[in-house]
């Protein structure tokens, strides 16, 4: 299929943008990467009047350094992620990620604004914005603003974003010392989406968990950050009772859905053995 007719904008700056988000309301779609947009188009899933093409908007690719931590671009491109030292020394949760979104045609051109926009609850990056405790931050005309990783995520494709917003960056807040990160995902083959995965964080003292953050994703209708899990592992070793008890918690922190690929029960049992692996992984890893 081809898609529907529809007007073409290329606005070379932010306000240029924003007038255009104006104008179309709802009837106007924002092409970055455009890895989910254009199958949309061409299946016809998506019939907007205006495709509005956000490549050439300075300030809003890189990534650089602030004061306050790591700040990734909206623009930028998945694929630089993966090659970015920056990335890796100050969020080596993405960088471990990155490689399991799709495959390397799909990272060379996805985005990061993309990723975050689209707010698909089986992607990567949204669970690792929700584990890093990032900000993401957002313009419209008149001003931007801060919204918290966890807050922006509302549910299946949903996100906080209001009408005529735009996604500017990914800010990830410099981490304190001692904390050691883990990700994995389990999915039928590599770059299909996951059936569950598990971005996490911890603070490790004496051998004992001070501190984690557990999110997963691929198991509920946004990433989910697993509290009550996080909560039975609060000061203790990652020994075989912890474990166990952290996953009996897990079991009031998610609710899975079932699809063709995967029945809830399937999903809950999935994530505790990522919980058991990716725990044990960060107790025994070198800070």
């Amino acid at each position: 299929m081809k898609p529907a007719p529809f007007e073409y904008h290329r606005p070379a700056s932010l306000a240029e943008t924003f007038d255009l988000l104006d104008r179309y309301g709802d009837d106007g779609r924002l092409l970055a990467g455009g890895q989910s947009l254009v199958p949309a188009l061409n299946l016809r899933l998506a019939a907007p009047r205006a495709v509005i093409d956000i490549n050439r908007v300075p300030d809003l690719d890189g990534i650089r350094l602030s004061p306050e931590g790591l700040v990734i671009g909206a623009l930028a491109r998945q694929e630089a992620l993966e090659r970015s030292p920056l990335v890796r020394e100050h969020a080596p949760l993405i960088a471990d990620a990155v490689p399991h979104v799709g495959h390397a045609a799909i990272r060379a051109r996805g985005t990061v604004g993309g990723s975050l926009a689209l707010a698909d609850p089986a992607a990567e990056l949204p669970a690792c914005a929700v584990a890093l405790e990032a900000t993401i931050r957002v313009g419209r005309r008149g001003g931007e603003r801060d919204i918290a990783a966890d807050d922006f995520f509302r549910g299946i494709y949903t996100t906080a974003l209001a009408p005529g917003e735009v996604v500017i960056a990914l800010r990830v807040p410099r981490p304190e010392p001692g904390w050691r990160w883990g990700f994995q995902e389990l999915a039928r083959r590599h770059g299909d989406f996951a059936l569950a995965g598990l971005a996490a964080g911890a603070r490790v003292q004496g051998g004992a968990l001070a501190e984690t953050r557990l999110c997963f994703f691929g198991v509920g209708t946004r990433p989910v950050r697993a509290r009550r899990a996080e909560g039975a592992l609060a000061g203790r070793r990652a020994d075989e009772a912890t474990l166990a008890a952290a996953g009996r918690a897990l079991d009031s922190d998610l609710d899975p859905p079932g699809d063709v690929h995967g029945s809830p029960a399937l999903r809950r049992h999935l994530a505790r053995v990522l919980l058991t692996r990716v725990v044990r992984g960060l107790v025994d890893a070198r800070p």
